[in-house]
């Protein structure tokens, strides 16, 4: 487990480069000691998450059945992880033929903070979507302004993790992004996730 100072340092650095600035590389631990200590950040991200798991199993869980709401929890949080770290595993199969397997690590450390960082950037969305009912627009628009927003800065974390040129580093998160898409997707189909359309006004 990482001290507080050690995770304060590997946010701060990730923050940093989600702002666009490289030199946030030089706050994160770049060995392979770091590379896995940097999967700490999902514990870190966990109570965040765990608000959006639990406020949209509320809303597609069977709401007269506790063990209902659990079981779709538990789906949700396998999606999440599964959206996480499987890209990751796809990138580390890829990324010397991709000619960036000298910044893989530079990437994972960087993504694994930074993707904390964005579950907590996301917590108002959910917050807000436990006490509005589903469909609600003022949620909805919180919830889209708010991606957009940590799509951008994840884009330029990329690009300052990868630092091999603005080129590079949009075709390594446009690859990323479809990954983690197709991922998500998948688990949401094979653990028979259904999410239920607004009812007309």
């Amino acid at each position: 487990m990482l001290s507080v100072d050690e995770t304060s340092s590997s946010l701060t650095g990730a923050w940093r480069l989600m702002l666009g600035k490289a030199d946030g590389l030089r706050l994160l631990d770049l060995s392979a000691d770091g590379f896995w200590n940097s999967f700490f950040a999902i514990v870190v991200a966990a109570p965040a998450m765990i608000v959006g798991w639990v406020g949209t199993a509320n809303e597609i869980g069977d709401p007269n059945a506790f063990a209902g709401r659990l079981g779709m929890l538990i789906r949700l949080a396998t999606v999440d992880l599964g959206s996480w770290l499987l890209p990751l595993v796809v990138l580390a199969l890829v990324a010397s033929r991709a000619g960036i397997g000298d910044r893989f690590v530079h990437y994972v450390v960087a993504s694994n903070w930074a993707s904390a960082i964005t579950a907590w950037m996301l917590l108002p969305s959910a917050l807000i979507r436990l006490f509005l009912p589903s469909g609600n627009p003022v949620a909805e628009l919180v919830w889209l302004v708010l991606v957009v927003l940590s799509l951008v800065l994840t884009w330029r974390m990329t690009n300052a993790a990868i630092g091999k040129g603005a080129a590079v580093g949009s075709a390594v998160f446009a690859g990323m992004l479809v990954v983690s898409l197709a991922v998500l997707f998948g688990l949401v189909a094979l653990l028979g996730i259904t999410v239920p359309t607004a009812a007309p006004a």
